[in-house]
């Protein structure tokens, strides 16, 4: 995997205020790659309830959020990880960079949800899943129908080809899950995956380093096809734009978004009270406003499904996933990243 990228991106969600009791006072830092509308909504609640605590936020997507933990492993300046892609838990975990907590009310989470140690190392908040975000109105130009476009092998069509935009997996934990759930798919220990993947990189015209993106861009109509995430389609229709959400016949790669506390020689107790706070009833709640699957099993109403919501989502082997990660990202450049976009 290549070094990430310096990038820093802190917001101060919130003021200290003087008079409050000591073991909840101080800074944290917390890294998340959840989407920067989200992370404003989120943390409203958070800052009512705690505003002697001051949250410094570095927001990035999850590939440059999970590059940046591994090289500061000796020097850790992250407290906290809020909203990253499980699979990434499961290589920090791996290397010894999270500390076991339990946060209050943890009772409430489904055991896949959850790393399977007595103390968690990580906790999942909820799932995110691939989807199509196609415009109608280009697409229509191209003389093609929504429901033309429902499996992976539709993407496929010769009318596609330089039409698509997907995440690069390097840079994007939606870009990984895409292409880690191809994989699975096709058969594991089969090429198949990697010869459909070849395919498709025919009719791709650009590998961008943001999961939302292509659904922006497809919003925009600067392509036909983005391959995302439900959220990021569903909140681009909100917004008037002619794209539409399709979720693949053939079952959505997916991946959970999860929180976890850093390993370092001094923990701050704000850290644990973040934690508590990030699974919630009211933070839940906040969260199951964008997306159909929460860690509690409680999830929202959601667009585009023809189904129940866990229905949709392949059976996901994380272990395999986080065990050949690195293979599959520097396999991945190897193959295909001569289409990504400049950094």
């Amino acid at each position: 995997m290549k070094v990430c990228r310096a990038f820093v991106a802190v917001v101060a969600a919130s003021l200290f205020l003087c008079g409050c009791k000591e073991e909840s006072q101080g800074a944290i830092t917390v890294y998340t790659a959840l989407e920067d509308e989200l992370v404003s909504e989120y943390l409203k609640s958070f800052n009512e309830k705690h505003p002697d605590i001051n949250v410094n936020i570095v927001r990035e997507s999850t590939g440059i959020i999970t590059a940046r933990l591994m090289a500061e492993k000796d020097n850790p300046q992250a407290d906290v990880v809020w909203g990253t892609a499980a699979s990434s838990m499961l290589v920090l975990d791996k290397r010894g960079q999270l500390e076991g907590y339990s946060p209050k009310g943890i009772e409430r989470i489904l055991p896949k949800f959850k790393s399977e140690k007595l103390i968690p190392t990580w906790v999942g908040i909820n799932a995110w899943e691939t989807a199509f975000i196609v415009n109608s109105v280009e697409l229509a130009k191209l003389g093609l129908q929504v429901d033309e476009v429902k499996s992976y092998d539709d993407l496929l069509r010769p009318e596609l080809k330089g039409r698509i935009v997907m995440s690069n997996p390097n840079s994007s934990g939606t870009g990984f899950l895409t292409v880690a759930g191809i994989l699975q798919l096709k058969g594991k220990d089969s090429q198949d995956g990697w010869n459909y993947l070849s395919k498709l990189h025919e009719n791709v015209d650009q590998y961008v380093h943001s999961g939302s993106k292509p659904a922006k861009m497809a919003a925009a109509g600067e392509c036909v096809v983005g391959v995302s995430f439900g959220y990021a389609g569903v909140s681009q229709r909100k917004k008037g734009a002619p794209v539409l959400t399709i979720f693949p016949i053939d079952g959505s790669g997916w991946d959970m978004e999860a929180n976890a506390l850093i390993k370092k020689d001094k923990i701050n107790p704000s850290a644990k009270i973040f934690l508590d706070w990030a699974i919630s009833e009211e933070a839940m709640n906040l969260y199951k406003n964008n997306y159909p699957i929460i860690a509690t099993g409680k999830g929202g109403s959601y667009e585009g499904f023809n189904t129940d919501p866990i229905q949709q989502l392949i059976d996901n082997d994380f272990a395999w996933t986080a065990g050949n990660r690195e293979d599959i990202l520097n396999k991945w450049m190897n193959l295909f990243d001569v289409k990504s976009e400049k950094k």
